[in-house]
């Protein structure tokens, strides 16, 4: 019972952080001599709960949506990533026109190839490091269909689009590790060793399979620089 009330108190505070954010927020656009519509201003809230507390804005209730749009991921309340990936496979699927246009062309299998990794391949792993790991079967399978098909239209090998999540979320690692002032720094910590990296408890498999997790594993997976050089 003292859990209950302390998740319940939790809560309520940061739903009290959220509005004074947004009066903060509204002062800041008013000092700043600007226009601030409140009609067309949207939040969304990332929950286990089913309430919560709205927030206003001059008096004005802001609306609460089911998901929103960042840098071209859409990112769900309940944080499943079908709306993102029918989103994307839709748009790859317009692409392949295109490139079976091309391939009457007559042109080199390479050509293809690059054509494929600049307008379809491009749009399958925008940002894939974050949303990949907590994508369904079902998700993924969309996604590697439209890989066949343009295997069928290239004629030529293509790399699988978990095989793409895999080494970009490596290098995205890598450049990580070597940066200090990155906030996620601190979390690729080595063991007393020095040859393997500090796996993350994972409670859930969402958090299991997010990118900091899959990159410790990723990291530990790796050949180690040191491992085959000569005796």
């Amino acid at each position: 019972m003292f859990k209950v009330f302390v998740y319940i108190f939790a809560f309520l505070h940061l739903m009290r952080l959220l509005s004074g954010t947004a009066e903060k927020t509204v002062n800041k656009v008013k000092a700043n001599k600007n226009i601030l519509r409140e009609k067309k201003v949207k939040y969304t809230f990332i929950c286990k709960t089913g309430t919560h507390i709205p927030i206003h804005i001059n008096g004005t209730e802001v609306e609460r949506v089911a998901s929103f749009k960042f840098l071209g991921v859409y990112i769900p309340e309940d944080l499943s990533w079908t709306l993102n990936t029918s989103s994307l496979v839709k748009k790859a699927h317009q692409r392949l026109f295109f490139l079976r246009r091309r391939k009457k062309a007559h042109p080199s299998p390479q050509i293809l190839e690059n054509f494929y990794r600049c307008t379809i391949e491009s749009i399958l792993t925008n940002c894939i490091s974050v949303w990949y790991g907590g994508c369904s079967v079902a998700d993924r399978k969309s996604l590697q269909m439209v890989v066949k098909t343009a295997q069928r239209i290239t004629g030529s090998s293509l790399p699988t689009i978990e095989g793409v999540q895999s080494k970009r979320c490596l290098r995205r690692a890598r450049s990580i590790k070597k940066d200090s002032s990155h906030p996620s720094h601190r979390l690729f910590a080595l063991l007393p060793s020095g040859r393997r990296y500090r796996v993350l408890r994972s409670p859930t498999n969402r958090f299991r399979n997010s990118f900091i997790p899959a990159a410790v594993i990723l990291l530990n997976s790796a050949p180690h620089p040191h491992t085959n050089l000569p005796q």
